[in-house]
């Protein structure tokens, strides 16, 4: 068995639905695909001359396959036409919304020296720990949208080991 050439496109299908509509004198149509009548949706009672595009949309699944028509006039006239498979377009991917600006962050920065190089330093009104520098010195960040510090605070930073405690007024 041989392999398809890698350029090659979806295979066609091994047959091609016949679309035989027949239009009559008050401009009603019957159709049938494949010999098999298909009725028209209930609410309009009658395909009409109007019905040939959603006939042919509904048969060919939105044009994804080829189909053959024939159309049969109500003066004995006929037409025939090849409507071929159209390539879907795919939907247009919409831009997801711009995310809001996020607030800048209000930091303050609290530093102190005299702690045991890489001891446990609480940055008190508790709020977080951190670790002493090898040199002995602590820099605690804090966030004052977030942690729950506002400026007329005082923060405290102990020394787990050393003992140290660095009291500043954040006013």
């Amino acid at each position: 068995m041989r392999k398809p050439p890698a350029h090659a496109s979806a295979p066609a299908p091994v047959t091609m639905p016949v679309i035989r509509l027949t239009v009559h004198d008050d401009g009603t149509m019957t159709a049938t695909v494949d010999g098999e009548p298909l009725a028209p949706p209930q609410a309009e009672g009658a395909w009409r001359r109007g019905s040939f595009a959603r006939i042919v949309d509904q048969v060919t699944g939105d044009r994804m396959i080829p189909a053959r028509v024939e159309v049969r006039e109500a003066d004995g006239s006929t037409f025939t036409d090849i409507i071929t498979a159209s390539p879907r377009q795919p939907a247009p991917v919409e831009a997801p919304p711009e995310p809001e600006p996020a607030e800048a962050p209000r930091l303050l920065e609290v530093t102190g020296a005299g702690f045991v190089a890489g001891e446990d330093v609480a940055v008190c009104r508790l709020i977080r720990h951190t670790d002493a520098t090898t040199d002995g010195r602590v820099r605690a960040v804090i966030d004052l949208a977030h942690d729950g510090v506002s400026d007329a605070d005082e923060v405290f930073l102990v020394g787990r080991v050393s003992g140290t405690l660095v009291v500043r007024s954040l006013a």
